[in-house]
């Protein structure tokens, strides 16, 4: 097993940031003044098998919308943190109210303001769009951009690590 492959065998809680990550970066607003953003289905499937896997998943994201309190919602995401600036104090607070060590913990993140958590989690991870500073510095970089499954794949990489994703794949081939 290589070194990418045991770090993701060891997580048990997924960290995500949103914009970015788990949308294409843009903000949309209509002439109405709302907000809109898109999710990728895949992104969110992946999100559902993973945490059927044993594995929670979080958001901790600067913003704060109400159509992404809906989206986790439905996807039925733990941990959700909006709103944070200053994304690790935020992470701390979480770590201490959990068992959990660095190196169970996953996130990914696509700029700057996320650096602080991807220097501290056992596997800090990337879409391929993300800013040139945190390519640098992260375990792992998607092959797609943010809200376009990057975190679709992150999904499959830790559940192949920890030997889960072929029970899913059998489920649907049955």
């Amino acid at each position: 097993m290589n070194t990418l492959q045991s770090k993701a065998a060891k997580i048990k809680l997924l960290l995500l940031d949103v914009d970015g990550v788990l949308t294409d970066n843009r903000l949309i607003y209509g002439d109405d003044g709302q907000e809109y953003k898109a999710f990728y289905t895949r992104d969110g499937h992946g999100m559902v098998l993973l945490q059927k896997s044993g594995v929670e998943i979080g958001i901790i994201t600067g913003r704060k919308s109400n159509l992404v309190t809906k989206r986790m919602a439905d996807l039925k995401v733990k941990h959700v943190y909006q709103g944070v600036p200053d994304k690790l104090p935020t992470f701390e607070a979480l770590m201490q109210s959990t068992s959990l060590s660095l190196d169970q913990v996953a996130y990914m993140g696509d700029d700057i303001l996320d650096l602080p958590i991807l220097t501290r989690v056992g596997l800090a991870t990337c879409p391929k769009d993300s800013d040139p500073d945190v390519l640098s510095r992260v375990d792992f970089v998607s092959q797609h951009i943010g809200g376009r499954g990057a975190v679709r794949e992150l999904c499959e990489l830790i559940m192949r690590a920890q030997n889960t994703w072929q029970a899913h794949l059998d489920f649907y081939l049955r």
